[in-house]
């Protein structure tokens, strides 16, 4: 079953997230340590556009970080939306691109968000999305 449907189903952001999450790290047997979830829930656009670049962030955990632990935070505050995703995994130096990256970007540029992914080679890879207020109120 889809975020999305479990979402017209009454289900909040946190609660899609939440679930996602668990079923993500069941699937494959990398921890997922929960620091925060939203405690208001935003938009069906902007839900949508948080779970689909988590679900790309997180298959990109999968296949290259070779991480035991991701670590994941939403918040959504006065500020607006903020999503962290950060791994102990291989991480990487230099730029990154990829089919993964550019999926999530279109995401988070057709809600007026922003993402940003940093990686020290041997620590980690970290990627934040943000979605201005302006934009999650939408």
């Amino acid at each position: 079953m889809s975020e999305e449907l479990r979402m017209r189903e009454g289900r909040s952001l946190a609660q899609a997230l939440e679930e996602h999450l668990s079923d993500w790290s069941s699937r494959t047997g990398i921890t997922v340590e929960i620091w925060a979830l939203p405690a208001h829930d935003a938009p069906p656009r902007i839900a949508r556009a948080v779970l689909a670049t988590l679900r790309e962030a997180l298959s990109n955990v999968e296949r290259h970080s070779q991480s035991q632990v991701v670590s994941v935070a939403v918040t959504l505050g006065k500020g607006g939306l903020r999503m962290t995703v950060s791994d102990n995994g291989a991480g990487f130096t230099g730029s990154v691109a990829g089919r993964g990256i550019t999926a999530m970007r279109t995401h988070l540029k057709e809600i007026g968000g922003t993402l940003s992914v940093s990686g020290v080679a041997g620590e980690g890879t970290t990627v934040t999305a943000a979605v201005p207020r302006s934009r999650e109120a939408s």
